[in-house]
């Protein structure tokens, strides 16, 4: 089976473009994010592949069919909503067994089916429990199990676990992938939470003004991020400025970093370095001149701020190997240039 893929797809509504000229493929069995800041475009993508708006242009295919004008009950696709939409009035096993009792399942199927799902759920014997008895969490994996019911070809999720408090997001998150994982089934996610993406997805699509900044594996969008956007967005990075002369050697904030490799013709840009690579030594050359302005110590971690030719740069390393510096004190910055990105903007 080939999966999802997406070929130029366009939404306008009037002289507005939610999403613009979108290509993707999501093949068969993987688990994809669609990550980015509100109103990025990626619920709207959500909605043109489960049939609930129409593109303006393009076309969506699923394992090679053309869906693009396929009534959304027709795709054989599973979704949760944001808000859950579980039915109040009915059971547990009467939610999950809504979509086959609609499709002319019999009793004894509906029952076999609504078992082996509480079973993969970790609910079993819940059937027969009225929903608003469950806990959040509860509600979430029967939303899930209603939509895996007829074990849909795709599975979609739109920003399922954010009503969830933060202990209990990790653990379906964690619960979501392994499930996945279990039933092989290609599944898409649209978040605005990285954490939540980097955690689940085989593919992070970072989205913003309705274009694909990036699709790539998550320790690539972290590693590799492709322009200062998604640099800026993933986690934490420090954006800073440097020159190249006409041998290519480069400069950060006024400090040749040897090795640093520069793409020929660029003169001037942005890298991106993320904290944990930062290393803050005592002055000396080689390293950029700085002045701690705070630390921050977070049990875990060490968060370590300073000031270099009027940026801030925030270095972070474990407690074992905090810095013995204090607030005022001049430092040095030393970027290893392997950890150093070139950015577009």
């Amino acid at each position: 089976m080939s999966g999802l893929t997406l070929e130029n797809v366009t939404k306008q509504f009037g002289s507005f473009t939610a999403v613009n000229n979108v290509r993707l493929t999501v093949p068969h069995g993987t688990f994809v994010c669609l990550l980015g800041p509100s109103g990025c475009g990626k619920t709207t993508l959500m909605r043109m592949i489960a049939g609930l708006d129409l593109p303006t242009s393009g076309a969506i295919r699923l394992d090679g069919a053309d869906i693009t004008h396929v009534p959304t009950h027709k795709r054989d696709l599973g979704m949760v909503f944001q808000s859950l939409a579980l039915f109040p009035h009915l059971t547990v096993g009467e939610n999950i067994a809504y979509s086959l009792r609609i499709r002319g399942a019999g009793r004894e199927e509906q029952k076999k089916r609504v078992d082996e799902l509480l079973a993969m759920i970790h609910l079993p014997g819940y059937a027969d429990r009225p929903v608003a008895k469950l806990s959040g969490g509860q509600r979430q994996r029967v939303a899930i199990a209603r939509a895996l019911a007829i074990s849909p070809k795709l599975f979609l999720l739109d920003e399922p676990l954010s009503a969830l408090d933060a202990k209990l997001r990790e653990a379906m998150q964690v619960e979501l992938r392994q499930l996945q994982q279990r039933l092989g089934i290609t599944t898409i996610v649209v978040t605005h939470d990285q954490r939540e993406a980097m955690t689940m997805a085989d593919t992070v699509v970072v989205m913003n003004g309705g274009e694909i900044r990036q699709a790539a594996p998550p320790v690539e969008i972290y590693r590799r991020p492709a322009d200062t956007f998604v640099a800026d967005f993933i986690g934490s990075t420090n954006l800073l400025d440097f020159t190249a002369d006409a041998s290519g050697t480069a400069a950060v904030l006024g400090t040749p970093v040897p090795g640093l490799a520069v793409p020929a013709g660029l003169t001037s840009g942005t890298i991106s370095v993320r904290p944990e690579e930062v290393r803050l030594t005592a002055p000396g050359e080689g390293a950029i001149p700085a002045t701690v302005v705070f630390v921050r110590d977070l049990g875990g971690t060490v968060e370590t701020f300073v000031e270099a030719a009027g940026r801030q740069i925030v270095a972070v390393s474990m407690p074992h190997a905090r810095p013995d510096m204090a607030v005022g004190e001049n430092v040095g910055v030393r970027l290893a240039p392997d950890a150093c990105v070139v950015l577009k903007s």
